[in-house]
């Protein structure tokens, strides 16, 4: 029958019929929060480490969650997060219009039903349901109807049959292939891949460990706490490479630690440490007396080499341009035993003279391609354009840097990300331009540390080292 002569057959009375009375959806306060933490995500490009705790904090003061609850609610946001670009291959194989005309609120419901059905261990009847019914209340009962004949759809195969009907073959494409499979943006699959290096079992361990949860680790800031208070006061187990981290134990609440809420702790990656450990061992030619962070926001790693500073007498200074992030560092930094400053300035315009600091860290803002099990929603916002928008501002901070620390001085140039153009190429044209300055290998300055490549550079994998994707070189100004 044509879709015109539908409209002209008329619809069956309902006369004499009782009719069915209306019911009110059932209210989920887990998924409704799952929810709006992935409308804030698409709408106010909000990060959900940002947005995520505050609704979870708000739920727990108004007694909707318990901690079994907030942890659904988590895996809900970050794994829907992690798995978008799959589930939205599988979405768009079971819609009949391309997926830019479906309506966003209605995307994240179908997304959070699929990594039910697909990613966690819910029965499909009760993924469907409880999804269905998130629909009815935040979007209505008329779109909950397509809600529901979709996910019936997706709940007719497990994972693996859809990845197989929608990904093309590896053999065909292999980099368009490993980008559905795994989730990520086919630009960012290239990048790693070439920053990787290898054949395809190395670059498809990578982007499997970018889709996992990652550990809270934290660091017993030198001087004011230990790794044994920290053992001793939560359920942790030791660092794999840092001599100051302790791993928290799934579902622990850093919060709830007293030296985390005294500033004498914090929570931070052990690659983020790494870095730090390494600038503040390499070995400098003459006084080490005055260190400097020249992009130091939010702090953590200026906290921790201002606590390694103070235990040799060395004064820190704190440089960040923002001034609410200097805010940060200085919350971070606060209780510091030894002499240290914060400012907020510019590195690649900085108040201080040429040659002054022993010691320089330049840990520059980035694509972030190296935190993505973090903030898995940054694959999605990242284009390949915005590395040419941070380019001139890393070669600026790195010169600036060199300028900054005295002959016989070392610099640590540090970003979180992987990328070539954001790693090795800025270091090579920097150094080639300036000239009086060499690499030192800073793979000795990582003991124990394996798979570190040919150096004299560094590059922490999340898949290799269980850390973020954190760059080292380590560079002696000679002249």
């Amino acid at each position: 029958m044509s879709e015109q002569a539908r409209r002209r057959t008329p619809k069956p009375s309902n006369a004499g019929k009782t009719p069915r009375p209306h019911r009110r959806p059932k209210k989920d306060p887990v998924r409704i929060l799952a929810f709006e933490a992935l409308r804030a995500v698409d709408e106010r490009d909000a990060y959900a480490n940002l947005v995520l705790p505050p609704l979870l904090k708000k739920a727990r003061d108004k007694g909707d969650f318990d901690g079994r609850d907030a942890a659904l609610a988590t895996e809900l946001v970050y794994g829907t997060l992690r798995r978008q670009g799959t589930y939205d291959a599988i979405i768009a194989a079971c819609v009949d219009r391309p997926l830019r005309e479906v309506d966003p609120p209605v995307l994240d419901v179908l997304a959070l039903g699929a990594h039910q059905l697909l990613g966690m261990r819910t029965p499909s009847h009760a993924a469907v349901s409880a999804t269905v019914e998130l629909a009815r209340v935040v979007l209505g009962d008329g779109r909950a109807k397509f809600v529901n004949a979709v996910l019936r759809k997706i709940a007719q195969d497990d994972f693996d049959t859809w990845v197989a009907r929608v990904a093309p073959p590896y053999e065909e494409d292999a980099e368009d292939h490993l980008a559905v499979v795994h989730s990520h943006p086919r630009w960012v699959v290239s990048a790693l891949w070439d920053a990787l290096g290898g054949g395809r079992a190395g670059i498809e361990a990578l982007l499997e460990a970018d889709n996992e949860r990652p550990e809270v680790t934290l660091v017993a800031r030198p001087g004011r706490a230990t790794p044994e208070e920290l053992a001793a006061a939560a359920e942790t187990e030791p660092g794999r490479w840092s001599p100051y981290a302790r791993r928290l134990a799934e579902g622990g609440e850093p919060g709830a630690l007293e030296a985390v809420r005294e500033g004498r702790a914090g929570v931070q990656d052990e690659g983020s440490q790494l870095v730090a450990i390494a600038l503040a061992n390499a070995p400098v030619e003459g006084p080490d007396t005055r260190w400097l962070d020249g992009c130091a926001g939010p702090g953590g790693k200026a906290a921790l080499l201002g606590a390694l500073a103070a235990e040799r007498g060395a004064a820190l200074l704190a440089s960040e341009k923002q001034p609410h992030r200097a805010r940060l560092v200085e919350r971070a930094l606060a209780g510091n035993p030894g002499p240290y400053q914060v400012i907020a300035a510019d590195g690649t315009r900085p108040p201080w003279r040429e040659g002054s600091f022993d010691r320089v860290l330049m840990d520059v803002p980035c694509s972030g391609l190296g935190a993505l099990r973090r903030r898995p929603e940054a694959r999605w916002r990242r284009r390949p354009s915005d590395l040419d928008g941070f380019a001139p501002l890393q070669r600026g901070l790195l010169t600036e840097a060199l300028r900054a620390v005295r002959v016989g001085g070392v610099v640590g140039y540090a970003t979180c990300s992987p990328h070539l153009a954001e790693t090795r190429v800025v270091v090579d044209d920097v150094l080639k331009k300036t000239g009086g300055a060499e690499l030192i290998d800073a793979r000795p300055l990582l003991p124990g540390v394996p798979d570190l490549g040919d150096g004299p550079d560094v590059q922490l994998w999340p898949h290799l080292h269980g850390t973020d994707a954190m760059y080292l070189a380590l560079i002696r100004r000679t002249a």
